[in-house]
């Protein structure tokens, strides 16, 4: 057989399991409806941080102005160098907030781990709710909107946006976190979940304890969220919060540079996921890659031009059908008008990432 029609049925096989994800898959979340539920009970919010002293008085400004009737704030200073420590004295003696310092004499491994063990062993409350020091609320009903689910579940996965800023780079960040979040999310509705964001992750603390924490990936520098949901979620255990007032905002990286390390660190415990889900990922990703790639170079050849134009246009259509809705429902509407660009170059980065997480073996925060 001819080598470019060989070409042209592997391009039509990353097409229908392209077609296998957007409509079995990511369409669950399409026609996911947020209940509201009735949930009163106390909660612990949990913020870890490593030289944030710009970002801690803004954060706690926001906290306390959450609507929520009972709850605290436990504050983790992972050995800062910077004016934390002192920035931290003028909450000495507020009621709702719990400071936890962790002193530089103590020999710990890079990472954020062992300084969220402590906040959650410090936290008063069986009800946890997690975030960064460079995140906020996106509005008062933040803390509601995430517990009300703990009425049902035990582990409610929420959306951590990005802020919209100009430039390209932005709309790329904000594209990627979309497209985490399109699979974690339907995966967790599937019955599935295998990740969480730290950003904006709640969970009661008998988990944490039942599972002896990270004691399983202490060794990495990440897994504090997608490991260890990994480990303690069950198909009936879990649910999302995608209602706006659930979503947390953090700032964007503005350099190609530290996006890329970011990324890459995060991606590096993709390897210690289930089988099942690697396969699943694996095989979503590199459908992606097929099909652009084959598109590229058949066009390229002008082998069946008006057929391939026509494909395009058709899982255009599906694509849009499925994510312009949840595009929506996360407030990125802006990125459908650039969406089989963004996807490209994603593609291409993702590769950058893959490399460079193979690569670095660094542990850092």
């Amino acid at each position: 057989m001819d080598v470019d029609y060989i070409l042209f049925l592997i391009f039509i096989l990353s097409l229908v399991v392209q077609f296998y994800f957007y409509l079995f898959v990511y369409y669950r979340w399409t026609k996911n409806e947020e209940k509201t539920e009735t949930f009163t009970q106390a909660v612990s919010v949990i913020i870890c941080g490593y030289n944030e002293e710009k970002h801690w008085e803004a954060l706690v400004e926001q906290l306390l102005r959450q609507d929520y009737p009972n709850f605290e704030i436990v504050l983790v200073n992972d050995q800062s160098t910077d004016n934390t420590k002192f920035l931290f004295k003028q909450w000495e003696n507020h009621p709702k907030i719990k400071l936890v310092d962790i002193p530089e004499s103590i020999k710990k491994g890079l990472g954020k781990k062992f300084a969220l063990s402590l906040g959650i062993k410090a936290a008063k409350y069986d009800y946890l709710l997690l975030t960064d020091a460079d995140c906020y609320p996106k509005d008062a009903s933040w803390i509601s909107s995430m517990v009300q689910h703990f009425a049902t579940k035990d582990i409610v996965l929420g959306y951590g946006a990005y802020e919209k800023r100009p430039g390209f780079l932005n709309k790329l960040i904000r594209f990627d976190t979309f497209q985490v979040a399109i699979q974690y999310f339907s995966y967790a509705l599937m019955g599935k979940a295998y990740m969480g964001v730290g950003r904006n992750l709640a969970y009661k603390k008998e988990l944490f304890f039942e599972n002896k924490g990270f004691a399983s990936h202490l060794h990495l520098p990440s897994g504090d969220d997608d490991l260890f949901i990994k480990e303690v979620s069950t198909p009936t255990n879990t649910t999302i919060a995608t209602a706006i007032s659930a979503h947390s905002l953090s700032e964007p990286k503005t350099t190609w540079k530290s996006w890329i390390r970011q990324k890459s660190r995060h991606l590096s415990t993709g390897l210690y996921y289930t089988s099942y889900h690697k396969q699943m990922l694996g095989a979503w990703t590199l459908s992606q890659m097929l099909f652009w790639i084959l598109f590229i170079i058949l066009m390229a050849k002008q082998f069946f031009i008006s057929y391939l134009i026509i494909i395009f246009l058709i899982r255009l259509a599906v694509q849009l059908v499925v994510t312009l809705p949840l595009l929506k429902k996360t407030e990125e509407e802006d990125l459908g008008f650039l969406y089989p660009l963004l996807e490209l170059l994603y593609i291409v980065f993702y590769l950058i990432f893959i490399l460079k997480s193979t690569l670095n073996k660094k542990r850092f925060w």
